[in-house]
């Protein structure tokens, strides 16, 4: 995306090849099928190619030292995208400990080029999953969100037939700003477009980070992209929390069981294994009409059950309600404890007796918003002290709710809408 002075002269670089010692310098006439196609006539796609003169040596430099490490990326979680994905470095800033990773982003390219460079540069890889940030430099060249959004849906398309089973993770188009000619409305336009294209596809993670840094006109926020273009440290740090939700329900990350003991007087109302007193429940009623006992997933899959945790899968179609209940009751007076993620502007709910508790990604979505001890995308604690009929509720020590009336008795609920939310150590213990 930055615009560096234009090269007068041929690039010459140095390869580092596979012996460590073989150095030798390498032109672009050693490598064709990796420059630039001087003109647009047969390729696939449609909309803009950048050939300045800095990028197409950009492009040639980093695809060409990126053909030397095939073999040894082989099975990377792949980051396709422009400046943007290019700025993490091939360290990713130390993020994701423990993943193999492969940065394949170049600076200022668009999707037509990621399009064209998608079977050498990711698929060449054979990819364990792929996360995608794409489209802001189109904007700047003057392509309109439906040509964005018709390379978006060729790579999707690419990427699932060479592996229908391959995670997909789509990070919506960060804000930026109408003087860097990337105006709110177009990138707005830009993600619908692209959730259109994967909706109710379970293939396809579509993680809401738009909003995370949109500010409230709509551009990004000057605190974490000081050239409303490029995040600094601070939105890199944001970025990586929103996806390590995903990477750890997709099994990347935090593979090994969260073996929590609770506290003396406290009983697991989840085994951490699978979902063995819990079930569906008409939600009036609360009659019951499934249980999953044994299972490690509901019958629709939205709650699954992996190493310590619930997790309120998020719905490929965007928003679906569904609730999730105890197979118990409880009429006694009780304190019940659990912790909570959530992924940016994601929407649940604890359901205490019946009455809901909002349980969000509460600085996005809300209502708490003035949270002062909210942590976003990590693990949050929720107790909730049930006495003579009311509930006493605080996140991380700060009330929620300081007197919700509940039903005389009735079970815990977990609710899903938007957005992934994940539960842990849910415990409760009964009181006098």
């Amino acid at each position: 995306m930055k615009h560096f002075p234009p090269c007068t002269a041929t690039v010459l670089f140095v390869a580092l090849f596979a012996n460590g010692s073989d150095l030798r310098t390498v032109t672009a006439a050693d490598v064709p099928n990796l420059q630039i196609p001087a003109i647009d006539d047969g390729l696939p796609g449609a909309g803009p190619i950048r050939r300045y003169d800095w990028f197409q040596n950009l492009w040639t430099q980093k695809r060409t030292a990126w053909s030397k490490s095939v073999e040894k990326d082989q099975q990377a979680l792949v980051f396709l995208g422009d400046s943007i994905t290019q700025g993490w470095g091939d360290d990713f800033k130390g993020s994701f400990p423990g993943v193999k990773l492969a940065n394949r982003g170049i600076s200022g390219d668009t999707t037509r080029g990621m399009l064209l460079r998608l079977k050498d540069d990711v698929l060449a890889l054979h990819p364990r999953g792929v996360v995608m940030l794409m489209g802001t430099n189109d904007l700047e060249e003057g392509a309109e969100p439906e040509t964005i959004a018709g390379n978006f849906k060729l790579i999707i398309a690419a990427l699932k037939e060479h592996n229908p089973k391959m995670p997909i993770v789509v990070c919506q188009v960060f804000p930026s700003s109408e003087t860097k000619k990337r105006p709110a409305a177009k990138i707005k336009a830009m993600n619908d477009l692209y959730f259109a294209a994967v909706k109710g596809d379970p293939q396809v993670t579509f993680l809401e980070t738009w909003t995370l840094f949109a500010d409230d006109k709509g551009d990004a926020k000057a605190a974490d992209f000081p050239d409303l273009l490029h995040p600094n440290d601070a939105g890199y740090a944001q970025w990586a929390a929103a996806l390590k939700p995903i990477f750890a329900t997709l099994d990347f990350t935090e593979t090994t069981d969260d073996n929590f003991p609770p506290e003396a007087g406290f009983v697991s109302l989840f085994n951490g294994r699978d979902l063995t007193g819990w079930g569906f429940r008409i939600q009036k009623t609360l009659e019951k009409t499934a249980t999953f006992d044994g299972k490690t997933q509901s019958d629709d899959g939205r709650y699954v059950a992996k190493h310590g945790r619930i997790i309120v899968t998020t719905p490929p179609e965007g928003r679906r309600v569904q609730q999730m209940w105890t197979t118990q009751e409880f009429g006694k007076n009780f304190v019940l404890k659990l912790e909570f993620r959530a992924t940016p502007n994601a929407d649940s709910g604890v359901f205490v007796r019946a009455p809901q508790l909002q349980c969000r990604d509460y600085p996005l979505a809300g209502p708490y918003k003035m949270l002062e001890k909210y942590k976003p995308q990590d693990w949050n604690e929720l107790v909730i002290t049930v006495k003579d009929n009311v509930a006493h509720c605080t996140c991380n020590g700060e009330v929620l709710e300081a007197a919700m009336k509940l039903p005389e008795s009735g079970p815990i609920g977990l609710e899903g809408d938007r957005g992934q939310m994940e539960y842990r150590r849910i415990r409760l213990m009964e009181t006098p």
